[in-house]
């Protein structure tokens, strides 16, 4: 399997991204998260020894970088924040000329970036893959458990109708796609990162697809009414757990990899700075993230608040 089966979300064009977004952004524009007044788009190295954490403009990209730079701050380093700063065309030509200190990225999305042909057969060969290609003053650092990535997810209904958990996987739809209608963008039905790849690899043949959107509005609403019974849904989309929607497991690795992962500028970042990252990653699960998003997109918690409580749980805050 190639990158190309990625889907075309070349940041992480997330449900609701655009006003989740804004509503962040006017949150950190009121002081009410770790924003201060510095231009994101500002190419000005940080002052003597602070470290400088980026975020995309969308509501999970603030908080894990709240978390980032949270943590970095326990252990006493300085830390400045460029949040909200949009394309990874743009986050990528800060991190190389020393803008931006830290960023998390997803590794698999990252990778198809920077190789638009690579295979992503492990997340370990995903991490080395992109770090031949990074440019050479910058590394990623561990990744972590957690993804953010395409799946396809069933409604409470349909999983209790067909005894489907939180363990089962797409090969256990096998018998039963047949009876269900899945829904997601109109693009899903015709990537390898989808339809195709779902009977190629899991021998899956729908009853039917409908047109949506790219796991937003149309594909939540039209899962909570059944309009669908299955549908892509990003594993991080907290009304996964509102609804009580089940993710079924992709042991063959069909969505590919987008375990989150600190990309940082190598210089600017200290051993010291290294290790409490990795400790961040090693707790930080896609449940954890799940459970985290929910609380900023949903119970519209400030995500520095979030960030700081979680870290604190985990003994890094």
């Amino acid at each position: 399997m190639t990158s190309n089966a990625h889907s075309s979300r070349s940041l992480r064009n997330h449900p609701g991204a655009a006003a989740l977004a804004l509503a962040a952004m006017t949150a950190l524009l009121a002081g009410c998260s770790s924003s201060d007044d510095t231009d994101p788009l500002a190419g000005d190295k940080a002052a003597g020894d602070t470290v400088v954490v980026g975020s995309n403009n969308f509501a999970e990209s603030i908080l894990l970088a709240d978390i980032y730079g949270e943590a970095l701050k326990a252990k006493d380093i300085k830390v400045s924040y460029k949040p909200n700063i949009g394309s990874r065309e743009t986050t990528y030509g800060l991190l190389k000329n020393g803008s931006i200190t830290v960023l998390p990225e997803y590794n698999g999305s990252l990778l198809a970036y920077l190789d638009a042909d690579a295979e992503q057969k492990s997340v370990e060969a995903v991490n080395a893959a992109a770090k031949a290609k990074l440019d050479p003053k910058l590394t990623l650092l561990e990744s972590s458990p957690a993804e953010d990535k395409d799946s396809v997810t069933v409604n409470a209904e349909t999983a209790k109708k067909y005894n489907l958990t939180a363990q089962s996987t797409l090969a256990d739809l096998k018998d039963i796609a047949p009876e269900l209608v899945l829904g997601g963008s109109p693009e899903f039905q015709t990537r390898q990162q989808g339809m195709v790849g779902l009977e190629a690899v899991y021998g899956l043949k729908f009853k039917s697809f409908k047109a949506l959107d790219a796991g937003g509005p149309l594909t939540q609403a039209a899962l909570k009414k059944n309009t669908v019974q299955a549908a892509d849904i990003f594993t991080t989309d907290p009304t996964i757990t509102k609804e009580k929607f089940v993710v079924l497991q992709d042991p063959e690795n069909l969505f590919g990899f987008a375990n989150v992962t600190p990309l940082v500028y190598k210089s600017g970042l200290s051993q010291e700075g290294v290790d409490v990252l990795n400790e961040v990653s090693a707790k930080l699960d896609t449940k954890t993230l799940l459970d985290l998003d929910y609380q900023v997109q949903l119970e519209s918690k400030d995500p520095l608040d979030v960030a700081k409580a979680w870290l604190k749980s985990v003994g890094l805050g």
